[in-house]
């Protein structure tokens, strides 16, 4: 008989304690997404930030954190539409960049006469120069304060065939010109120079993809190619 006032206090007390205020609901519910939509649109603003910057990378992960943490939200909506292209900008930076660190840069100082500027990149592909294996090749393309500008391919095995002078197949993104090269009689390097430095700069400035085929003394003509569209011309200031 005891049990019974405590039950029915129970009875009468639980759901007094389920109901809620539809009010109080209200405004939390507006609070929590008053919050959301302030996050979200500073969001928005480094998105916009960094497009203007032309940091489209940076501006891809805003973009993508916007939709998936706040994807109702009206910075979302105003977002989207834009992702595709800015998305497309991000690959072809990323590509950019890629092709900028195969490119080394020197800069040296050469006595009192002043400084030797180069700017040097390794094949694509290595490169069987003489039927031990494959190796390397490197493109250099050198300003010297005494003996001015030139262009020439460096082997790691082997040798060219072109002490007399050769003709060279240069191929710039499938299309195709001649060019002079030649084997100066030296033992200091294993290189061969292309004589027309000024149109093989010219090539390596203005496409992406550069071949040239060369002879060797082993194992007769090869070709290196390399992935030229990241060079930086301002780098050898003065080559056109």
């Amino acid at each position: 008989m005891r049990l019974l006032p405590l039950a029915l206090v129970c009875c009468l007390w639980l759901p007094a304690c389920q109901r809620e205020d539809p009010q109080a609901t209200a405004r939390a519910a507006a609070a929590q997404a008053a919050t959301q939509e302030q996050a979200a649109a500073a969001m928005e603003q480094q998105f916009d930030a960094a497009v203007a910057a032309g940091n489209w990378r940076l501006a891809k992960g805003y973009g993508d954190v916007l939709q998936v943490d706040h994807p109702t939200s009206a910075a979302a909506a105003r977002v989207k539409p834009q992702l595709a292209d800015i998305q497309a900008k991000a690959e072809a930076q990323a590509q950019q960049d890629r092709l900028a660190v195969l490119w080394d840069y020197g800069d040296e100082a050469v006595g009192k006469e002043g400084h030797q500027l180069s700017a040097a990149i390794y094949s694509q592909e290595p490169v069987d120069t003489d039927g031990s294996g494959a190796h390397p090749v490197r493109l250099i393309f050198r300003d010297h304060p005494s003996w001015g500008r030139s262009a020439y391919l460096v082997l790691q095995a082997g040798d060219f065939d072109c002490y007399k002078g050769c003709k060279l197949q240069v191929t710039l993104d499938g299309k195709t010109v001649i060019l002079p090269g030649t084997r100066p009689r030296t033992d200091e390097a294993i290189a061969m120079f292309i004589d027309d430095h000024k149109a093989l700069w010219k090539l390596a400035r203005t496409g992406k993809r550069l071949s040239i085929e060369f002879p060797t003394r082993q194992v007769g003509k090869r070709t290196a190619s390399f992935e030229v569209g990241g060079l930086v011309p301002s780098k050898l200031p003065g080559w056109k």
